[in-house]
């Protein structure tokens, strides 16, 4: 495998988890209510794709493989949490 190549199955196993903190960060800021929207999107971002990259990465470690539904559902609970543990944490 050549390093182009490295570099772009890593970048292909990166962009499921940090596409889908920014379309779950922009969706809670917009229709969050007042707890969400005193929340910078900045931070929302940083701890939703933080808490779905750890998803991806603890599936990937335990099930040796990448894009089983078992650990595309512990990411999207993942982020749930994530954003849902901001209010009470400002």
């Amino acid at each position: 495998m050549s390093p182009i190549d490295a570099l772009l199955h890593l970048a292909n196993l990166f962009a499921l988890p940090l596409g889908t903190a920014l379309i779950a960060s922009l969706l809670a800021k917009l229709i969050g209510g007042a707890a969400l929207g005193a929340v910078p999107l900045t931070r929302m971002l940083a701890w939703s794709a933080t808490a779905a990259v750890l998803a991806v990465l603890g599936g990937l470690a335990l099930e040796g493989r990448d894009g089983l539904m078992l650990t595309h559902g512990a990411m999207v609970l993942a982020i749930a949490v994530a954003l849902g543990w901001l209010p009470r944490r400002n």
